[in-house]
């Protein structure tokens, strides 16, 4: 399943995320992957979390982005979640380019039964109508 936490810059997405990655990990037997742009967050994070800085692999678009989840999903097949801080600058995707790469996390979560969270900074009115139903919190 793929989730959307949504809002403009500053609104609180991140600190929704982590609390929902933190509250997760008590629930959950298999992995969590927290993916964000940098290490800010490290200390905020329960420390069973994985935190991965994408901004170290060089990710230069969608199409590599997705490679790169491939990479992480063929080497833990215990991973259960993956949480994405600043979806937009991780994926390398614009706003425009959003839907199609959520049909893609949407096809990697039904064939490795993974469930993704992504904090998006956009409105309600920029994300594309197909794509509020996966929306679990707006700010």
């Amino acid at each position: 399943m793929v989730n959307l936490i949504t809002g403009k810059n500053g609104k609180g997405k991140s600190k929704v995320l982590l609390e929902k990655v933190n509250s997760q990990v008590k629930e959950i037997l298999g992995n969590i992957v927290y993916l964000d742009t940098s290490t800010k967050h490290m200390y905020e994070l329960n420390n069973k979390i994985r935190l991965i800085n994408a901004a170290e692999y060089n990710i230069e678009s969608g199409d590599m982005f997705i490679g790169f989840l491939l990479g992480i999903l063929s080497g833990d097949h215990d991973l259960q979640e993956l949480y994405f801080d600043n979806f937009l600058s991780l994926s390398h995707t614009s706003i425009n380019e959003l839907e199609s790469i959520i049909k893609k996390l949407e096809e990697l979560s039904k064939t490795y039964g993974i469930d993704f969270y992504a904090a998006i900074s956009t409105t309600d009115g920029d994300l594309p109508e197909s794509l509020k139903s996966y929306v679990i919190e707006a700010l």
